[in-house]
C-alpha cells in the first residue's frame, strides 16, 4: 500500500483559510466558559492510589443522569471548557484529567498504562463519587477509553458519545500523524507561560500550535487556545498513553456496546479518518453518526454551539425518541 492511501485523514487547512470559515466556526457557546470560577471547581480524589484532578460541576438531577467527559492524548480537563458550563445547567458534569496528564501524575506502579488500565480509572471515579450510571462522552483516546468503559463496565453507562474517537484505524495509520502532533506539542512544551500565551494570540501560531488537531486553529478564540489546548502540552504521561493506543485492538468486542451511542466526527479530521465513524457506527447496533463540515479533530471546542446541542438533545432522548431509526448517514452540516 502506498504512502498516500495510508494518510489517515484530511490534509490541514492552510493558513489563510481562517478568513473564509463560516458563522458557526470558533463562537463561544452560551453559557460562557470565562464566567465560571474553575479554581473553586478543581477537586483531587485517590484512584487506585493516584491524586485524580478533576472538575465537578452543576447538581445532581433526580432525572438526568451525571456527565463524565474524558480528554483525549496530550489533552487535560479543559478541552471541554465550551461543553461544561451547558452541560451544567441541567445535571451534574465531572471531567478528569487522566492519569499523567494535565494535574494528575501517572501511576507509581510498575503496571503500565493501558487503555483497559484507564477504563478501570474511569470507572473506578465514578465509584468513588458515588455517580451510579452515567452519560460518558470522550473525544479521541478518550472515545477509546469510553467505549472500552461500556464494554468492561456494561452496567456503567447508560448513553456514550464518542468524538472523533481513536481504537478503528491501525496501529501503522495512526502513528506519523500522531507522533507529528507529539513533536509540536513537546516543542510547545519548552516555553513559559507567558510565551504560550503570546502563541496563542497570534492567528499564525496558533494555526502553528494546533494545525493537526483543528481545521481552522486561527480562528479560534486566543485564551480557549491557551487554557484549553496549550497549557495540557508535553506531560509525562504523552509516550506511555500514545503506546497503549496503538497497542490495543477492541474492534472484534465494539458489538458488545449495547447503550445508545452518538458518534460525532469532523469532516475534515487530519489525525483520524473520518471513514472511521462509519466503522464505529457498523459495529455498535444501537449507534448512529454526525459528520460536522469544515471541522477538525476536536469539534467540541471548534463548533462548540453545535455540538452542545447534538449532545443535549441526544442526552435528552428517551421513550419513543430512542426507538426512532436514524437515517442511514446521517451527518451534520455546520
Amino acid at each position: 500500500m502506498g504512502r498516500r492511501l495510508m494518510r489517515p485523514g484530511a490534509a490541514p487547512a492552510p493558513p489563510w483559510r481562517y478568513r473564509e470559515t463560516d458563522d458557526g466556526y470558533g463562537v463561544t457557546a452560551s453559557p460562557n466558559w470565562r464566567e465560571t470560577d474553575w479554581a473553586r471547581e478543581l477537586k483531587r480524589i485517590d484512584v487506585f492510589g493516584t491524586p485524580v484532578n478533576y472538575v465537578d460541576v452543576g447538581t445532581d438531577s433526580d432525572e438526568e443522569e451525571p456527565v463524565v467527559l474524558v480528554h483525549g492524548l496530550g489533552g487535560q480537563w479543559q478541552n471541554w471548557l465550551e461543553n461544561i458550563p451547558r452541560l451544567a445547567l441541567d445535571r451534574r458534569v465531572i471531567a478528569m484529567d487522566l492519569p499523567g496528564f494535565g494535574l494528575t501524575p501517572e501511576p507509581n506502579d510498575d503496571e503500565g498504562i493501558t487503555i483497559p488500565r484507564y477504563g478501570r480509572y474511569v470507572n473506578e471515579l465514578c465509584d468513588k463519587l458515588g455517580l451510579g450510571q452515567i452519560e460518558l462522552v470522550g473525544n479521541s483516546m478518550g472515545g477509546y477509553i469510553a467505549a472500552e468503559v461500556a464494554i468492561q463496565f456494561p452496567e456503567r453507562v447508560e448513553r456514550l458519545v464518542l468524538v472523533s474517537a481513536a481504537g478503528i484505524s491501525s496501529a501503522e495509520t495512526l502513528e506519523a500523524p500522531i507522533l507529528t502532533a507529539g513533536r509540536v506539542v513537546t516543542a510547545i512544551a519548552t516555553n513559559s507561560a507567558s510565551r504560550y500565551r503570546r502563541l496563542a494570540a497570534r492567528p499564525f501560531t496558533r494555526h502553528l500550535s494546533l494545525i493537526l488537531v483543528a481545521r481552522h486553529p486561527a480562528a479560534l478564540k486566543p485564551d480557549l487556545v491557551y487554557e484549553g489546548f496549550m497549557k495540557g502540552a508535553g506531560k509525562p504521561g504523552f509516550d506511555d498513553a500514545l503506546r497503549a493506543s496503538l497497542d490495543y485492538d477492541f474492534r472484534e468486542r465494539l458489538p458488545e456496546v449495547k447503550v445508545p451511542t452518538l458518534i460525532v466526527w469532523g469532516e475534515k479530521d487530519s489525525i483520524i479518518p473520518v471513514r472511521d465513524a462509519d466503522e464505529f457506527e457498523r459495529l455498535i447496533e444501537d449507534s448512529r453518526k454526525v459528520v460536522m463540515k469544515d471541522t477538525g479533530h476536536i469539534s467540541m471546542a471548534e463548533r462548540p454551539e453545535t455540538f452542545n446541542d447534538l449532545l443535549v438533545d441526544f442526552l435528552a432522548e428517551t421513550g419513543a425518541a430512542q426507538e426512532k431509526e436514524p437515517a442511514e448517514g446521517e451527518s451534520q452540516a455546520v
